[in-house]
């Protein structure tokens, strides 16, 4: 599916995943990267180590979920907007889902907006619970958002459509 569409499919998505214990245990890293090019951003940017390409730039990284903090500096720095933080300690019924987002206007803290699956289909609507932009995110913001458990597998991104 992924060579056709560019939209990999569940069973790809899933294994991208960290283990649900993980994603429950507290804030953690999730790398959607499917091809092999020369990138390595991700991994020279994370100061624990958590990130692995090896000595081959083309290589997919590699994540020690044991090492990774959920800092969101890779998320950041990724110029393919492969990577996301997912935490589930929060709540049973949601996860805490961190993404790179570089649209404009941004949204703010406490509006409801529409979240879109990998092909851009509307999902849910949810909540976005911060804003985070930095002179260091080199121009890419983080909005976290409520989304329900259900929909962590499907969830990518979100509309630049507030809802009232």
């Amino acid at each position: 599916m992924l060579e056709i569409t560019g939209v990999p499919t569940e069973a790809q998505i899933r294994e991208t995943f960290p283990p649900i214990e993980a994603i429950d245990k507290g804030p953690i890293a999730v790398i959607e990267c499917f091809q092999e090019i020369p990138c390595n951003p991700c991994a020279t940017s994370c100061r624990f180590g958590a990130i692995y390409i090896g000595d081959n730039i083309n290589n997919l990284p590699t994540i020690d979920i044991g090492k990774c903090t959920g800092c969101s500096i890779c998320l950041t720095k990724c110029p393919g907007l492969a990577i996301s933080i997912i935490d589930g300690s929060k709540s049973k019924d949601y996860v805490h889902f961190s993404i790179p987002y570089e649209m404009t206007p941004l949204p703010a803290t406490g509006d409801m907006v529409r979240a879109l699956d990998r092909e851009g289909r509307y999902l849910i609507d949810v909540k976005v619970l911060g804003v985070r932009s930095n002179k260091n995110f080199d121009r890419t913001n983080i909005v976290t958002l409520e989304v329900p458990r259900d929909q962590m597998y499907r969830f990518r991104s979100i509309s630049l459509e507030v809802i009232e």
